[in-house]
Protein backbone atom coordinates (compact mmCIF):
# COMPACT_ATOMS: atom_id res chain seq x y z
CA UNK A 1 0.00 0.00 0.00
CA UNK A 2 1.23 3.01 -0.78
CA UNK A 3 0.24 6.40 0.85
CA UNK A 4 -0.62 7.84 -3.03
CA UNK A 5 -3.09 5.33 -3.66
CA UNK A 6 -6.29 6.45 -6.09
CA UNK A 7 -8.95 5.11 -6.93
CA UNK A 8 -10.78 5.23 -10.65
CA UNK A 9 -14.70 4.40 -10.01
CA UNK A 10 -16.58 4.38 -13.40
CA UNK A 11 -19.64 6.13 -13.17
CA UNK A 12 -22.36 3.51 -14.19
CA UNK A 13 -24.11 6.60 -15.75
CA UNK A 14 -21.62 8.13 -18.19
CA UNK A 15 -18.13 7.19 -19.14
CA UNK A 16 -15.83 9.71 -16.97
CA UNK A 17 -13.66 8.47 -14.19
CA UNK A 18 -13.28 9.39 -10.41
CA UNK A 19 -10.43 10.12 -8.93
CA UNK A 20 -10.62 9.66 -4.83
CA UNK A 21 -7.20 9.56 -3.27
CA UNK A 22 -7.11 7.54 -0.33
CA UNK A 23 -5.41 8.30 2.94
CA UNK A 24 -5.61 5.23 5.40
CA UNK A 25 -5.27 1.93 5.11
CA UNK A 26 -8.87 0.87 6.07
CA UNK A 27 -9.83 3.21 2.79
CA UNK A 28 -7.88 1.16 0.56
CA UNK A 29 -9.08 -2.52 2.11
CA UNK A 30 -13.00 -1.34 1.14
CA UNK A 31 -12.16 -0.60 -1.90
CA UNK A 32 -10.08 -3.47 -2.53
CA UNK A 33 -13.48 -4.94 -1.17
CA UNK A 34 -15.94 -3.24 -3.60
CA UNK A 35 -13.43 -4.46 -6.61
CA UNK A 36 -12.71 -0.64 -7.49
CA UNK A 37 -9.41 -0.39 -9.84
CA UNK A 38 -6.80 0.76 -7.80
CA UNK A 39 -3.65 2.84 -8.66
CA UNK A 40 -0.81 3.08 -6.41
CA UNK A 41 1.46 6.37 -7.47
CA UNK A 42 4.59 7.10 -5.62
CA UNK A 43 6.38 10.47 -5.71
CA UNK A 44 9.90 10.41 -6.41
CA UNK A 45 11.95 10.41 -2.66
CA UNK A 46 8.41 10.39 -0.96
CA UNK A 47 8.98 9.31 2.66
CA UNK A 48 12.72 10.22 2.79
CA UNK A 49 14.67 12.91 5.07
CA UNK A 50 16.49 13.91 1.81
CA UNK A 51 16.93 17.60 1.95
CA UNK A 52 20.35 17.99 -0.51
CA UNK A 53 21.12 15.53 -3.53
CA UNK A 54 23.76 13.28 -3.41
CA UNK A 55 25.84 14.81 -6.47
CA UNK A 56 25.78 18.07 -4.68
CA UNK A 57 27.73 16.98 -1.57
CA UNK A 58 29.59 14.88 -3.41
CA UNK A 59 31.25 17.06 -6.06
CA UNK A 60 31.51 19.92 -2.82
CA UNK A 61 33.54 16.97 -1.54
CA UNK A 62 35.64 16.07 -4.58
CA UNK A 63 36.71 19.84 -4.98
CA UNK A 64 37.80 19.93 -0.78
CA UNK A 65 41.28 20.92 -0.89
CA UNK A 66 41.94 21.65 2.83
CA UNK A 67 42.67 18.16 4.81
CA UNK A 68 40.28 17.96 8.05
CA UNK A 69 41.74 15.25 10.82
CA UNK A 70 42.07 15.61 14.45
CA UNK A 71 45.20 16.44 16.53
CA UNK A 72 46.69 13.36 17.88
CA UNK A 73 48.48 13.25 21.46
CA UNK A 74 52.45 12.92 20.17
CA UNK A 75 54.23 10.29 20.79
CA UNK A 76 56.47 11.59 23.17
CA UNK A 77 53.26 12.03 25.93
CA UNK A 78 53.04 8.37 24.73
CA UNK A 79 56.56 7.55 25.90
CA UNK A 80 56.32 9.93 29.10
CA UNK A 81 52.70 8.27 29.86
CA UNK A 82 54.92 4.42 29.66
CA UNK A 83 57.59 5.73 31.50
CA UNK A 84 55.97 7.08 34.63
CA UNK A 85 53.72 4.19 34.36
CA UNK A 86 56.30 1.91 34.57
CA UNK A 87 58.21 3.82 36.97
CA UNK A 88 55.41 3.62 39.79
CA UNK A 89 55.01 -0.21 38.96
CA UNK A 90 51.80 0.62 37.33
CA UNK A 91 50.21 -1.53 34.40
CA UNK A 92 47.79 -0.22 31.46
CA UNK A 93 45.09 -1.50 33.36
CA UNK A 94 45.99 -0.59 36.92
CA UNK A 95 46.61 2.90 35.64
CA UNK A 96 42.75 2.68 33.85
CA UNK A 97 41.13 1.71 37.09
CA UNK A 98 42.68 4.43 38.71
CA UNK A 99 41.35 7.24 36.91
CA UNK A 100 38.25 5.42 36.15
CA UNK A 101 39.25 4.76 32.37
CA UNK A 102 38.86 1.96 30.11
CA UNK A 103 42.75 0.27 29.54
CA UNK A 104 42.48 0.56 25.59
CA UNK A 105 42.17 4.80 26.68
CA UNK A 106 45.44 3.97 28.19
CA UNK A 107 47.07 2.23 24.82
CA UNK A 108 45.52 4.72 23.03
CA UNK A 109 47.48 7.49 24.63
CA UNK A 110 50.64 5.08 24.62
CA UNK A 111 50.31 4.96 20.75
CA UNK A 112 49.96 8.57 20.46
CA UNK A 113 46.65 7.53 18.52
CA UNK A 114 44.25 9.32 21.15
CA UNK A 115 42.84 12.86 20.68
CA UNK A 116 43.97 15.03 23.42
CA UNK A 117 41.65 15.20 26.60
CA UNK A 118 42.63 18.29 28.87
CA UNK A 119 40.59 15.81 31.72
CA UNK A 120 42.01 12.65 30.85
CA UNK A 121 45.77 14.07 30.66
CA UNK A 122 45.15 15.68 34.10
CA UNK A 123 44.18 12.61 35.19
CA UNK A 124 47.16 10.45 34.13
CA UNK A 125 49.50 13.65 35.05
CA UNK A 126 48.31 12.93 38.89
CA UNK A 127 48.67 9.52 39.06
CA UNK A 128 52.32 9.40 37.37
CA UNK A 129 53.54 12.47 39.14
CA UNK A 130 54.78 13.74 35.62
CA UNK A 131 53.35 16.74 33.78
CA UNK A 132 52.96 16.47 30.41
CA UNK A 133 51.15 19.12 28.92
CA UNK A 134 52.98 22.39 28.62
CA UNK A 135 56.47 23.88 28.54
CA UNK A 136 57.22 21.73 31.64
CA UNK A 137 56.19 18.77 29.69
CA UNK A 138 58.02 15.72 31.32
CA UNK A 139 59.31 17.60 34.87
CA UNK A 140 58.16 15.99 37.82
CA UNK A 141 55.01 17.50 39.36
CA UNK A 142 56.37 18.11 42.79
CA UNK A 143 58.89 20.24 40.95
CA UNK A 144 58.03 24.16 41.76
CA UNK A 145 57.53 25.50 38.44
CA UNK A 146 57.96 29.33 39.71
CA UNK A 147 61.28 31.16 41.53
CA UNK A 148 60.40 31.64 45.25
CA UNK A 149 58.75 34.36 46.11
CA UNK A 150 60.32 37.02 48.09
CA UNK A 151 58.85 35.64 51.16
CA UNK A 152 60.91 32.63 50.78
CA UNK A 153 63.82 34.45 49.82
CA UNK A 154 64.07 36.98 52.89
CA UNK A 155 63.00 34.11 55.42
CA UNK A 156 61.02 35.65 58.16
CA UNK A 157 62.61 36.36 61.49
CA UNK A 158 60.29 33.35 63.29
CA UNK A 159 62.52 30.69 64.66
CA UNK A 160 66.11 33.06 64.46
CA UNK A 161 67.44 34.23 67.26
CA UNK A 162 69.40 37.77 66.84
Amino acid sequence: FCRHSLIKQEMAEADDQRVVHLKTTQQLSSAQRQGLQIEANRKFDSGSNKQHKIDKDARKLDQETENLHHNRVGMDVGKLIQQGRQAKGLSQKDLATRINEKPQVIAEYENGQAIPNNQVLGKIERQIGIKLRGKEKGQSLSQPTAAPGPAAATGTGKGKKK
